[in-house]
C-alpha cells in the first residue's frame, strides 16, 4: 500500500492536503516539499504521515524534497501545533511563521556568503583609459587578504567593474578572513552588586530542567547584568540561549552588550533584517551553532536544537502579543518552549503583568525580588502635581517649566513624555465647532506641522493641512490638544540653547535614526527628551534626572479593563529613566486627578502594592488572569454584517460555564472602511472555553459566508475594545 503524507500549506486554511509519497522517499514531519497545487507548484511542510486516505479519491505525488532533513525539528513543530491549537490558528500559517522569508518562498536552505576579493593581477594589463579599473586594482593592493564585496561598493567601485577584473583573471575569490569570522569577547563578565549577586544565585540552573522565574527588579537594578552573568557562568560552549526583547529599537542597545561579553555567538531576529540575514540566522539556528539569539517575539518559534536557557526581558510587554493574523503572545509561548526543551524560563520586569505576578502567588512561577538600583543611583522621588486651573502652554505648566529650567542650568538632561505622536490629535474650529475626521475610520486625523498634513493613525489616510474651516471657511481652525512636535517646538522656544531631541515612531522611521539619536543623548550635554512611549523601554539615560509626564491621566477611565496596569508600567518605567547616574532624579507628573488612588500609589514609587491593588479590582470583577477570556472579532462591509456573523456564534457558546458579552461593535467600529464587531467569552476553565472555541471554528469553517466578510479570534487579548 502506498505512504501518503498531509501537507500544511502558508495558506489560511484550516484543513491539510493528501498527497502520496513516491516510492523510496524518506519523510518526516517537519521537512519542506514540494507540491502540485492547483496549476502550480507549492512548498509545503510535512504535518502528517500514513493517515488514512480519503476514499475514492486518487492522490498526487509529492514532487520533491526541498531537503533531506527537517526545517522543523520535532520540538519546534510540536510547539507550533500546541501553538495552533492554543490561538485556535491554522496549523499551516503557523509552521510556516517558523521559517525565514527565502524558505517560505521555496527558496534553498543554503546561507548566502559574501564574495572576497583579492588582486592578482597587474594595471599594465589594463587599457590606458581603464582609470576606474585600475583605481580598484590599486586599492585592492592594499588588502593582501581580500576584501569584501560590500566593503568595495562603499569605496565607489561597482559590481561590474568587480566582474571585469573578474573576467580578465586581474582578481579572484579569497577566503573571508578569519578575524572577521571569529569576534572573541572583550571581558570575562559583568561584575554584579551583593543584591544582583543574591538574586542571581536564586535563579534555576539549566541543568535543573525546567521552571519559570519571575525576576522582579526596579528600573534601573541591573537585570541585564544578571542575564550576562547567568549565560556567562551556566551556559555550556555548545548550548543555544534565546533572548527575546520587545521591540526592535532595543535590540542593538542589547546586542551591543552581550557582544562585549560573547562576541560573535550573538546572533539577532527580527522584521527589519533582510531576506539574507533571517536565513543566515535561521540556519545558525537549525544547524545546533551556540548561538545566543537576541529578537523579537517571533523569535520564540525558530527551530532551536540545542536550546537550554530562555530570558524574556521587560516580560509585562504589549508588543510580545501579535496583534493580527497569528495572534500569539511571545512571552507566553516561551514559558511552553521551555516546558517542551525542558529548560529554565526566566522572565524579567521592572513592572510585570498581572498575569505573572497572579502565577506567583499561585506558585507557577517563582517570584525573585532586586529592589535595588546598580551602582550609587537611586529610585527617583515621584511627584503628582495637580493642574487644575493651572494655565497651560503646549500641556506644560509654569512649576513645571521652572523644573525643566533649573534641571538645565545644573548640566542635566531632561525626558518629557507625551502619549501622542504629531503636533495635536486634533485640528477643531472655534467658530463652527468642526474637527476633521477620517473618512475610512470612526476617528479624527492627527496634525502634523512638520509635513503640513493630518494623518489617521490608524489607516494612514491623510490629507494636506489647511488653516481654513474645511466647513465654514472660518480662520479660527486651530490645534487642540499635545503632541510631540507640538511639545519639541514649544521647549524649542523657551529653550533656543539646548538640543530637543524628539523620539516617536515619525523621528526613527529611518534606518539608524534611533542609534544616532541614543549618541547624541549619551554624549551627557544638556538636552530635552521628548518623546513617546518608545522612551519608556529599557533605555539607560545617565544624564537624566528630571523626568516630565505631561498628562496622567489617560487610563484612569478607559472602557479596557487592561488600561489602569498598562497607564501605571508605562508610567513606573518611564520614571524609571531619571536618577540612572550619579546624581538624584525627579519624576514630575501633571494630572488632573491627584488624589485618585493608582496615582496616590504609584506616587510611594512601589509597584508591587499597586499590581496588587489591581489584582484585587481583577479577581472582584471576574476578570483575567482569574478567567480565561477570548474574543471573537468580526470585520466586514458592513456593520450588519458583521453583527450577524456574530450573532450566530453567540448559540454556539452558550453553556453554564460560559459568559458571552455582546455581540457589540468594537471601540474604534470602522476601520479603513471595515465594520468592525467582537464577541467576548469568559470562562472558569481554560480547557472548556478551547474546546468551545475549537466547535465553533468547524462550524464557521463549514458555513458559507457572505463575501468579504473576516473574523478571527484573540485568545487571552491585550486590547478589549
Amino acid at each position: 500500500m502506498a505512504r501518503t503524507a498531509r501537507i500544511a500549506l502558508n495558506r489560511p486554511l484550516r484543513r491539510l492536503f493528501d498527497y502520496r509519497v513516491p516510492e523510496g522517499m524518506d519523510l518526516a514531519c517537519g521537512q519542506r516539499v514540494t507540491i502540485p497545487f492547483g496549476r502550480t507548484t507549492a512548498t509545503g511542510l510535512v504535518a502528517a504521515l500514513d493517515a488514512p486516505p480519503p476514499e475514492g479519491i486518487t492522490l498526487k505525488a509529492i514532487q520533491g524534497c526541498c531537503e533531506d532533513w527537517q526545517a522543523l525539528p520535532e520540538e519546534t513543530f510540536r510547539l507550533l501545533s500546541w501553538a495552533s491549537d492554543y490561538y485556535q490558528h491554522p496549523l499551516g500559517e503557523c509552521l510556516f511563521t517558523a521559517l525565514p522569508p527565502a524558505l517560505r518562498r521555496g527558496q534553498p536552505a543554503k546561507a548566502r556568503t559574501e564574495a572576497y576579493w583579492k588582486a592578482t593581477g597587474s594595471p599594465d594589463n589594463l587599457a590606458a583609459n581603464a582609470t576606474k579599473q585600475r583605481a580598484l586594482l590599486a586599492w585592492l593592493a592594499q588588502y593582501p587578504e581580500g576584501a569584501a564585496t560590500r566593503r568595495i561598493t562603499q569605496a565607489g567601485f561597482s559590481s561590474a567593474q568587480i566582474r571585469t577584473l573578474r573576467d580578465r583573471n586581474l582578481i579572484v575569490e579569497a577566503d573571508p578572513p578569519q578575524a572577521e569570522l571569529d569576534s572573541e569577547p572583550t571581558t570575562d563578565g559583568p561584575h554584579l552588586s551583593d543584591a544582583q549577586s543574591q538574586a542571581a544565585a536564586q535563579l534555576p540552573k539549566p541543568a535543573d530542567g525546567f521552571s519559570t522565574s519571575l525576576l522582579y527588579g526596579i528600573t534601573g537594578s541591573g537585570k541585564t547584568e544578571i542575564y550576562l552573568d547567568y549565560l556567562k557562568q551556566h551556559l555550556s560552549p555548545t548550548d543555544q540561549a534565546l533572548v527575546l526583547v520587545p521591540e526592535i529599537n532595543l535590540t542593538p542597545q542589547t546586542v551591543a552588550r552581550f557582544e562585549r561579553y560573547f562576541g560573535a555567538r550573538v546572533a539577532v531576529w527580527h522584521s527589519a533584517l533582510n531576506d539574507a540575514q533571517r536565513l543566515d540566522a535561521w540556519l545558525k539556528v537549525r544547524n545546533g551553532d551556540p548561538v545566543i539569539l537576541i529578537g523579537t517575539r517571533s523569535a520564540v518559534l525558530l527551530p532551536f536544537t540545542r536550546l537550554r536557557t530562555i530570558i524574556v526581558d521587560e516580560e509585562h510587554d504589549s508588543s510580545f502579543k501579535q496583534g493580527e493574523g497569528f495572534r500569539y503572545s511571545g512571552r507566553d509561548t516561551a514559558v511552553y518552549r521551555g516546558h517542551l526543551n525542558d529548560c529554565p524560563v526566566i522572565l524579567g520586569s521592572a513592572t510585570p503583568s498581572l498575569e505573572s505576578i497572579h502565577n506567583a502567588q499561585t506558585g507557577k512561577y517563582t517570584l525573585i525580588k532586586l529592589e535595588e538600583r546598580a551602582g550609587k543611583s537611586r529610585p527617583p522621588t515621584i511627584k503628582l502635581l495637580d493642574i487644575r486651573s493651572r494655565p497651560l502652554q503646549a500641556g506644560l505648566s509654569r512649576p513645571t517649566l521652572d523644573a525643566i529650567r533649573r534641571t538645565l542650568d545644573s548640566g542635566r538632561q531632561v525626558l518629557v513624555y507625551v502619549n501622542r505622536r504629531g503636533f495635536a490629535p486634533v485640528m477643531m474650529c472655534f467658530d463652527c465647532g468642526h474637527m476633521v475626521e477620517c473618512p475610512r475610520c470612526d476617528t479624527r486625523l492627527t496634525y502634523h506641522r512638520r509635513d503640513r498634513a493630518m494623518r489617521c493613525h490608524h489607516c494612514d489616510y491623510q490629507v494636506a493641512a489647511t488653516e481654513i474651516c474645511p466647513k465654514c471657511e472660518s480662520d479660527a481652525f486651530k490645534p487642540v490638544g499635545q503632541g510631540t512636535e507640538r511639545a519639541e517646538d514649544f521647549l524649542a522656544e523657551q529653550f533656543p540653547e539646548t538640543p530637543i531631541v524628539r523620539v516617536d515612531r515619525d523621528s526613527t522611521q529611518r534606518k539608524g535614526s534611533i542609534q544616532s539619536i541614543l549618541k547624541q543623548v549619551n554624549s551627557g550635554s544638556p538636552c530635552i527628551l521628548v518623546g513617546t512611549q518608545m522612551l519608556a523601554k529599557g533605555h539607560d539615560f545617565p544624564g537624566v534626572t528630571l523626568v516630565v509626564v505631561i498628562n496622567a491621566d489617560g487610563g484612569l477611565f478607559s472602557v479596557d479593563f487592561r488600561a489602569p496596569e498598562q497607564l501605571i508600567q508605562t508610567l513606573i518605567q518611564v520614571s524609571g529613566r531619571a536618577g540612572r547616574g550619579e546624581h538624584p532624579g525627579d519624576v514630575l507628573v501633571q494630572t488632573c486627578h491627584s488624589d485618585h488612588p493608582l496615582l496616590q500609589s504609584l506616587a510611594q514609587g512601589d509597584y508591587l502594592p499597586v499590581a496588587d491593588q489591581l489584582l484585587a479590582e481583577r479577581e472582584t470583577g471576574a476578570l483575567p488572569p482569574f478567567r480565561a477570556m477570548a474574543i471573537f472579532r468580526a470585520e466586514a462591509d458592513t456593520m450588519e454584517n458583521s453583527l450577524k456573523i456574530l450573532d450566530r456564534i453567540k448559540p454556539l457558546a452558550r453553556g453554564d460555564r460560559l459568559e458571552i458579552w455582546g455581540p457589540l461593535p468594537a471601540l474604534i467600529a470602522r476601520r479603513a472602511d471595515r465594520h468592525r464587531a467582537q464577541l467576548v467569552l469568559l470562562c472558569d476553565q481554560r480547557k472548556h472555553l478551547n474546546r468551545t472555541l475549537t466547535g465553533i471554528c468547524q462550524v464557521l469553517d463549514e458555513t458559507r459566508l457572505p463575501g468579504g466578510l473576516k473574523w478571527m479570534i484573540d485568545v487571552d487579548p491585550q486590547e478589549t475594545g
